[in-house]
């Protein structure tokens, strides 16, 4: 089972217009993807609403653990209904292997929001650095002293899941309201989903 911890009474976001716009980030990986669920307020609010990791053990076949992975995700953009999701794209792997593995767990993770209607935004770990801590080359227990203090989430944070919160910030940090409408709009529209690629071209799916 996946624990998510819900938000505490009161923090509720209070923005002029009532809206907000709720944002899942996933840090891809065979064995372990961690996500991470944020709230933001168009006054520039952001909460936390949950996060986990998703256990994928090599004692399962490889289609069962890219299944469990996709599933599992799944089930978190059906239960929170996120606007938007940020995914984590490396700039390397340790060989050819594990950046095919990599990018095969990356993909059920698109799938998952392609089919769900979920905008997808991607960015790399330096860019997520930059955007939550300031430095691009920042080490990871930095990233995570950030996530802390401005998410507030519980004390046990495991670090994939921090990973997953770091790179959702980064999306929220890069958000303009002035796409709410069209993006609210485009998830009622049958016509499919549409995600940025690093280059920042956009890149459309079609049912």
């Amino acid at each position: 089972m996946l624990k998510r911890t819900k938000p505490s009474l009161g923090s509720k976001i209070s923005s002029p217009n009532g809206m907000e716009i709720r944002i899942i980030g996933v840090d891809p990986g065979l064995g372990a993807t961690g996500f991470g669920l944020i709230a933001m307020g168009s006054d520039g609010t952001i909460l936390y609403r949950g996060s986990g990791v998703i256990r994928s053990p090599s004692t399962l076949s490889f289609p069962q653990r890219i299944q469990r992975i996709y599933r599992r995700l799944a089930e978190e953009i059906k239960n929170y209904t996120p606007h938007l999701m940020a995914v984590e794209q490396p700039f390397f792997a340790k060989n050819v292997r594990s950046a095919m593995l990599l990018g095969q767990a990356r993909g059920v993770a698109i799938l998952a929001a392609a089919e769900a209607g979920v905008e997808v935004h991607e960015y790399s770990p330096l860019e997520v650095k930059q955007a939550v801590v300031g430095y691009g080359r920042a080490a990871k227990e930095q990233v995570q002293a950030m996530i802390y203090s401005l998410l507030h989430p519980p004390k046990n944070l495991k670090a994939d899941a921090a990973d997953a919160l770091a790179v959702a910030l980064c999306l929220a940090h890069s958000f303009s309201w002035k796409n709410s409408l069209r993006l609210l709009a485009a998830q009622k529209s049958p016509a499919g989903t549409r995600w940025k690629d690093r280059t920042g071209d956009w890149l459309e799916g079609r049912g």
